[in-house]
C-alpha cells in the first residue's frame, strides 16, 4: 500500500448542512494514486489521533480530491475551523476502496446513510444513468449530496426518518424495489451498522452481490494498533480483521454486522 504523509493546500471550503462541511485539497501524488472508497487520516493540531475521513471524489486530472465529513467532537471541530488556503496535514489514501468495472453489464445501486453518502459519489458518476442512488438522513436539513449524484446522471432517491422530503421511512423499501425490477449487478453501501445489515439481507434476498464501506472508530489508520477490529466468513471460517488495512470496503455477504 502506497501512501503519502504531507500537508496540502485548500482550495476550496463549503459548508453542506450545519456542522457537515466539503474540503477540496491539491495533492496531485495523492489524487494520483487514490482509488473510490479509500480515506485519509487529517491532523488535528493540538490531538495526538488523526481522524479518519472518506474521500468522496478524486480527480486525477486535477489533482484534487474531495472530503466531506460531519464535526463528530472536539478533532473534526478544530478540522472545521481551517479555511480555503490553509494547509490540511493527512496521511493518504489507506484502505481498500470499492472494487467495481463499468464494463460490466447491468446497472448498480449506490446506499448512503448520513455520511456515509460521500464515499459513493465517484461510483455513481462513472455509472451514469445505470446508476441509482438511495439517499438516507435523518430530516431534510442533514441532506446532503444528492444534487451532485443527479447531476452525474444517476437516479436519487432521498429518504428521510421524519418524512420531511423525499421518501418517508429508511433505505430498505426503496431498495428492494430497485431489486425487484432486476438487471443489478452491484449493490454498494456505506453508513450506520443497521443499515448495512439492511442492505446485506435485502442483497441476499434478491440474489445481488453487495460490497460495504464501514463505518468504524481508528487509532493508526494503517492497521498497526488494531483498534478498528471487525470480523468476517470466509469458506466457512470465521476471522478477525482491520478496518483501515483490510478494508474498510468488504463484501457484504462475508461481513459480521
Amino acid at each position: 500500500m502506497s501512501f503519502f504523509c504531507n500537508s496540502y493546500p485548500i482550495i476550496e471550503k463549503k459548508a453542506l448542512a450545519g456542522d457537515i462541511y466539503s474540503y477540496t485539497l491539491l495533492c496531485p501524488e495523492v489524487a494520483n494514486e487514490a482509488k473510490t472508497g479509500q480515506f485519509v487520516q487529517v491532523k488535528a493540531e493540538g490531538y495526538t489521533l488523526r481522524r479518519p475521513i472518506s474521500i468522496c471524489s478524486i480527480d486525477k486530472e486535477k489533482g484534487t480530491i474531495r472530503l466531506v465529513f460531519e464535526i463528530r467532537g472536539k478533532g473534526t471541530d478544530k478540522i472545521s475551523q481551517l479555511n480555503k488556503g490553509d494547509l490540511m496535514d493527512i496521511i493518504a489514501p489507506l484502505g481498500n476502496g470499492f472494487n467495481y468495472s463499468t464494463e460490466k453489464q447491468g446497472r448498480v445501486i449506490v446506499v448512503g446513510g448520513g455520511i456515509g453518502t460521500p464515499p459513493m459519489l465517484d461510483i455513481a458518476r462513472d455509472y451514469g444513468e445505470r446508476a441509482t442512488a438511495i439517499l438516507g438522513f435523518r430530516s431534510f436539513d442533514r441532506v446532503i449530496l444528492d444534487k451532485d449524484y443527479a447531476k452525474g446522471g444517476a437516479k436519487t432517491i432521498v429518504c428521510t426518518d421524519d418524512g420531511s422530503v423525499g421518501v418517508a421511512g429508511t433505505i430498505a423499501k426503496p431498495l428492494e424495489e430497485e431489486l425487484s425490477k432486476g438487471d443489478v449487478a452491484m449493490v454498494f453501501g456505506c453508513g450506520p451498522t443497521p443499515m448495512l445489515k439492511a442492505v446485506v439481507e435485502c442483497c441476499k434476498a434478491a440474489g445481488v452481490p453487495s460490497q460495504v464501506s464501514l463505518e468504524q472508530r481508528m487509532g493508526c489508520g494503517v492497521g498497526a494498533c488494531v483498534v478498528c477490529a471487525c470480523t468476517v466468513i470466509r469458506g466457512g471460517r470465521q476471522y478477525v480483521l482491520r478496518v483501515c488495512k483490510d478494508g474498510p470496503v468488504f463484501k457484504g455477504e462475508e461481513v459480521v454486522l
